[in-house]
């Protein structure tokens, strides 16, 4: 498919995600790289250098993944409120 505008760009970027999605047997296994580099990004966060025992190293890790996790679910929590306070705009055409 060729696209000549933006909006027919990310239609058909979106139709081959879907696609590609739906020829993926094992979902899980196409994104296990991924998920493995995001938890050991909170690995290298509690131990830049590499010195602490395994075990430990582990626990602080868990620590600093639920406080991400629990950041990311207060800012949710904030947009929330501050969408259900301001009001909507009208986008119906003028006749």
């Amino acid at each position: 498919m060729v696209a000549s505008r933006p909006e027919d760009r990310s239609l058909i970027a979106r139709i081959a995600a879907h696609v590609s999605w739906a020829n993926t047997p094992d979902r899980a296994a196409r994104t296990a790289r991924g998920r493995a580099a995001f938890l050991d990004r909170f690995d290298r966060q509690v131990d830049p250098d590499g010195t602490l025992p395994p075990a430990e190293r582990a626990r602080r890790a868990e620590h600093a993944r639920r406080a991400y996790f629990s950041a990311l679910a207060l800012r949710s929590a904030q947009a929330r409120r501050r969408n259900r306070t301001t009001p909507k705009q009208d986008t119906t055409p003028a006749p």
